[in-house]
C-alpha cells in the first residue's frame, strides 16, 4: 500500500484535472465512454477516500454505504448537482463540490447559437444541401422568424440567464424575464430587461429559453398547459435541465403545431433513443448535452473538480462547496 488516498474517477476528464489527481493520489480512472453500471461504480467506491462523480452518477444513501466511513469528499464534475443527494451527503459529514461559474457563458453562447439555429432551420438548410435536394434559389424555401427585434423570455435569470441577455441585446431583442424574485433594478436597466410573470413571459414572448434549477418546484415546469399559453410560432430553448419540460407534452405541442419549434441541449430522458419521437419531428432540434463543451471551459472544470477533491481529501474547505454547512457540525 502506498499510503496515498485511494480515489475512484467516474469519467476521463481533461488533464489539467486529471493529471494532479493521479500525481497525488491512487486513483482508479473509469476509461469508457459510457458512465459504470451502478453495480460496478458501488464496487469501485468501496473504500475510497474521495470519488469525483459526472451528472450521470446517483451519489445517494446506497453510494455512501457503498464507499464506506472512509469516504472524505465528492466532487461533481459540474455545476449542478441534482444526481446528488446533498442532505444525505451533509448528514454523514461529506463535503461536495461542484464547477459553478466557469462555464456560464459558455452555455449562454450554445443556447443562443440553439436559438438562432431554430429560428434560421440551418439544420434542416444543411440536411436538404446533403440530400441533393438544392436545385436553385426559391423565394419559400426553409423560411424561418427573425431573431433580430423578436421578444426574448427568459426562464432564470442567474449567470447563465443574464448572459443570455446580453447576447440579445445585440440583436435588438426585447427581454422578458421570470425568476423567483425580480433582479436588482441596476441589472434590469443595464440588460434592458423586464420582470413578468411566468404566463405573461409564455404569452408575448417569440422564444423561450430555460435557465433554471431542477427542483420540485421546475420538475415539468414547461407542460401541456403552458405550451398552450406560448404563441403558436414560440420557439422553446431548453439548456437546463430535461426534466424541466414535459418530454410527451413537447412532442405533441410539437407536431399539433402549439408551437413552432424546440432547440434542446438537455432531454429527459437523456441521452435520447434513436427511435424517440423527438428525433423525428422537424421542428425539433437536439443537441447532446453540449453546453459546456469548449477546450478551455471543460479544462477549467476539470481543475475546479481537481481541486475540490484534493483539498476534500486533506480535510480542508473545498473552494466550491454545495453544502457549506457541513463544516458547521
Amino acid at each position: 500500500m502506498s499510503g496515498r488516498p485511494r480515489v475512484f474517477v467516474s469519467r476521463q476528464i481533461p488533464d489539467a484535472g486529471l493529471d494532479p489527481i493521479l500525481d497525488a493520489t491512487d486513483a482508479r480512472v473509469w476509461e469508457d465512454d459510457l458512465p459504470p453500471p451502478r453495480g460496478e461504480l458501488l464496487q469501485a467506491i468501496a473504500g475510497c477516500d474521495g470519488v469525483l462523480t459526472l451528472l450521470t452518477d446517483r451519489v445517494d444513501d446506497e453510494f455512501l454505504d457503498a464507499a464506506g466511513p472512509e469516504l472524505k469528499v465528492v466532487s461533481n464534475y459540474a455545476v449542478g448537482f441534482d444526481n446528488v443527494d446533498v442532505e444525505a451527503c451533509t448528514r454523514r459529514g461529506v463535503p461536495v463540490g461542484n464547477t459553478p461559474g466557469v462555464l456560464t457563458d459558455t452555455t449562454a453562447d450554445l443556447a443562443f447559437a440553439l436559438l438562432m439555429a431554430a429560428a434560421r432551420r440551418v439544420v434542416e438548410g444543411a440536411d436538404y444541401v446533403r440530400a441533393g435536394k438544392w436545385q436553385t434559389w426559391g423565394p419559400l424555401l426553409l423560411l424561418g422568424p427573425d431573431v433580430h427585434g423578436a421578444t426574448l423570455g427568459i426562464v432564470g435569470f442567474g449567470r447563465i440567464g443574464q448572459a443570455v441577455a446580453r447576447r440579445a441585446q445585440g440583436f435588438g431583442m426585447s427581454i422578458l424575464y421570470q425568476d423567483v424574485r425580480p433582479a436588482d433594478p441596476s441589472v434590469d436597466e443595464a440588460l434592458g430587461a423586464r420582470f413578468v410573470s411566468l404566463d405573461e413571459l409564455l404569452a408575448t414572448s417569440d422564444f423561450v429559453s430555460l435557465h433554471v434549477n431542477l427542483t420540485d418546484d421546475t420538475r415539468h415546469l414547461l407542460d401541456a398547459a403552458a405550451f398552450k399559453r406560448m404563441k403558436g410560432s414560440a420557439i422553446l430553448v431548453n439548456t437546463s435541465r430535461g426534466p424541466v419540460v414535459d418530454t410527451d407534452a413537447l412532442v405533441e405541442a410539437l407536431r399539433a403545431g402549439t408551437i413552432g419549434g424546440a432547440a434542446l441541449d438537455v432531454t429527459d430522458p437523456e441521452p435520447l433513443p434513436a427511435h424517440h419521437p423527438l428525433l423525428g419531428l422537424p421542428n425539433a432540434l437536439v443537441v447532446p448535452h453540449i453546453a459546456s463543451a469548449s477546450h478551455a471551459t471543460r479544462g477549467r472544470m476539470a481543475e475546479m473538480a481537481a481541486a475540490n477533491l484534493l483539498v476534500g481529501l486533506r480535510g480542508e474547505r473545498l473552494p466550491t462547496a454545495v453544502n457549506p454547512e457541513v463544516y458547521d457540525r
